[in-house]
């Protein structure tokens, strides 16, 4: 019992020990006066902007599974990213909103490969787009930072676009792996991964679908930081707000803290002071995202229990990784 709480326990540290360290080196009075002052419209507004993040999130993952031959409901694809966002947003749980977006297909009538492979290249496609955007915008934000700045920052989108490339490669030839590693299970199902990634990203209609809703969702969700930011009177653009804050927001994935409290907040103090938005500010938008993306969330824990399903059934139920070509479940 102690070794599986021994984690939760260091994140909640991580978390509280870096939102300390950031309120110790703040101007409180002047965050508190950034909160009172903002608009309560413009927070209306980036409220209803996150949610339709999650219904792009869910038509991207649509898109994914269109294409591999796995088909979801629409109503059922929402719903299950509902309940994947209240996972990875509100508790603080081992069990990841992915897990559960995978548990939660596979029961819906999916194979094993097609609800692991959908998430899995879900997120790989939301990836590629956000490098393909934040690249994109670069002749428009680099102008806004200094030569030193720049040089650093475009060298850095340069790398994260090699990157990238390199890895799309390597996903799209797993299944040409030499046929003596086939007697292992890892590798059969890193072989269909790559197999189904071809379906996704060499078709052109399904990787202009896949990647369009991509690229719409880092769009939106960036309009809605950019909202928020206006309400703030922060002296930000749009264009600040697409390079800046994504690869912020991507920080968080890291698995060492709490829903990335904390870490995001560092991260975006860090990002938006190379435009000169003032700690205090930065902080203040970091968490107002954070309860605003805990608080759409929100209706997933309903739909979560209105299934009758458990954290534990996640682990309890699925099927075992070496069935990845295996019959669904419904």
């Amino acid at each position: 019992m102690l070794k599986k709480r021994l984690p939760l326990a260091l994140k909640f540290l991580v978390s509280g020990l870096l939102i300390w360290f950031l309120l110790a080196n703040v101007d409180l009075d002047a965050a508190t006066e950034r909160v009172l002052d903002i608009a309560p419209g413009m927070v209306a507004l980036a409220t209803a902007i996150f949610l339709v993040q999650l219904v792009i999130g869910a038509l991207r993952w649509r898109a994914v599974l269109d294409a591999i031959g796995a088909p979801l409901p629409f109503a059922r694809a929402v719903g299950f990213f509902f309940i994947g966002a209240f996972f990875s947003q509100t508790l603080p749980s081992s069990v990841g909103g992915d897990a559960v977006r995978i548990y939660k297909a596979w029961r819906a009538g999916l194979t094993l490969r097609g609800a692991v492979n959908g998430v899995m290249l879900e997120r790989i496609a939301a990836v590629v787009a956000l490098v393909a955007l934040v690249a994109a915008t670069q002749p428009f934000f680099l102008p806004r930072v200094g030569d030193d700045t720049a040089g650093w920052i475009g060298s850095a989108v340069a790398l994260s676009v090699a990157a990238t490339v390199a890895g799309m490669v390597v996903l799209l030839v797993l299944d040409q792996l030499p046929a003596s590693l086939r007697g292992w299970r890892l590798v059969r199902g890193l072989a269909r991964l790559g197999a189904d990634a071809r379906k996704v990203f060499l078709a052109p209609r399904a990787a202009g679908k896949a990647l369009g809703w991509g690229v719409a969702g880092h769009v939106n969700l960036t309009l809605g930081v950019y909202v928020l930011a206006l309400g703030l009177e922060l002296e930000v653009t749009w264009v600040d707000c697409i390079v800046l804050f994504p690869p912020a927001l991507l920080v968080t994935t890291l698995p060492i803290s709490i829903a990335g409290w904390g870490v995001r907040e560092g991260a975006m103090v860090a990002v938006f002071a190379l435009v000169g938005v003032p700690t205090d500010g930065a902080l203040v938008l970091s968490i107002l995202f954070g309860l605003l993306d805990a608080l759409i969330s929100l209706p997933g824990g309903v739909l979560w229990v209105l299934s009758g399903d458990k954290r534990a059934d996640v682990i309890a139920a699925a099927p075992a990784p070496e069935d990845l070509s295996g019959g669904g479940k419904g």
